[in-house]
């Protein structure tokens, strides 16, 4: 159980304890318990978000010379913004408006994500949330296209 605990926990970035407790409610089933925690991940995101984001960052992208976005990210301290979480987050997310275009922050969470259709741009900010413990916001972009 040990080794599932590890691997459920290299997978999802949750605790050792989420992770045991959701592979004993799955009865040992490692895909059963992956979709506990990312259900759980998303009941604790859905729980931090009342909290105050006053730090964060701000990322840019550039395609092709043609098309730049500039992103203001917010979370709640300097040192989850500096995390590679959120970095990787932000950079996600500056590509996903360059490339679908959106026109709000209500419509780029929406948005089903550009790299995994599976998901939403909503459900991806929401488990880098779970992951990181802390809320985390868009709190606005600008895209430029010539």
């Amino acid at each position: 159980m040990t080794n599932q605990v590890q691997e459920l926990r290299t997978q999802t970035g949750a605790g050792v304890m989420d992770c045991k407790k959701a592979l004993e409610d799955a009865g040992g089933d490692l895909a059963k318990a992956l979709v506990l925690i990312k259900q759980r991940g998303l009941l604790k995101a859905e729980k931090k978000a009342e909290r105050v984001t006053s730090a964060g960052l701000l990322e840019s992208y550039i395609h092709n010379g043609r098309v730049g976005v500039l992103l203001e990210l917010r979370c709640e301290t300097d040192f989850v913004a500096r995390t590679d979480s959120v970095k990787e987050l932000a950079k996600n997310l500056t590509m996903q408006v360059a490339a679908m275009g959106a026109t709000s922050v209500g419509e780029l969470l929406l948005q089903p994500f550009i790299r995994d259709a599976s998901m939403t741009v909503e459900m991806l900010v929401k488990g880098v949330v779970a992951k990181v413990g802390e809320n985390i916001r868009i709190e606005r972009f600008t895209r430029y296209e010539l």
